[in-house]
């Protein structure tokens, strides 16, 4: 068994998860902003998404986090005639993102960054067993 490479490919996991993790932390923090300006484009959804790579290094399969898409979908309008960036019809345009939708893949991504953590952990106390072996 190569702890080396474990160790290795658990890593490229927790960075892509980490990334993930920060850009749906983007998206819940702009879930209420507005435009700059009357009319303008509020904040549009980024979603990340994830590669797989052959190492030829480790010999092995690994993640990154890929380019970051932006949701093309609609914005949301709310009727609020007086707020400042209200159009003429007294609609203001806010960011298409969901804080449902983002706490749950949050909690996904959480979930998939702790069991990359767990074979981390799980390694390092085969090699401390291990160790523990050879000097007995």
């Amino acid at each position: 068994m190569d702890f080396v490479k474990s160790l290795s490919i658990a890593a490229t996991g927790l960075r892509a998860q980490a990334g993930r993790m920060r850009v749906i932390a983007e998206n819940l923090a702009n879930a209420n902003s507005t435009a700059s300006s009357t009319g303008g484009d509020p904040y549009r959804r980024k979603v990340p998404t994830f590669e797989a790579k052959f190492d030829r290094e480790l010999d092995a399969q690994t993640v990154s986090l890929g380019r970051i898409q932006r949701d093309t979908s609609e914005f949301q309008n709310r009727y609020e005639p007086g707020h400042p960036a209200a159009d003429a019809r007294g609609y203001v345009r806010y960011p298409n993102v969901n804080s449902l939708i983002e706490a749950a893949d949050l909690k996904e991504a959480q979930r998939s960054y702790e069991a990359n953590l767990n074979v981390v952990t799980a390694t390092r106390r085969m090699i401390t067993k291990t160790l523990d072996l050879l000097r007995t």
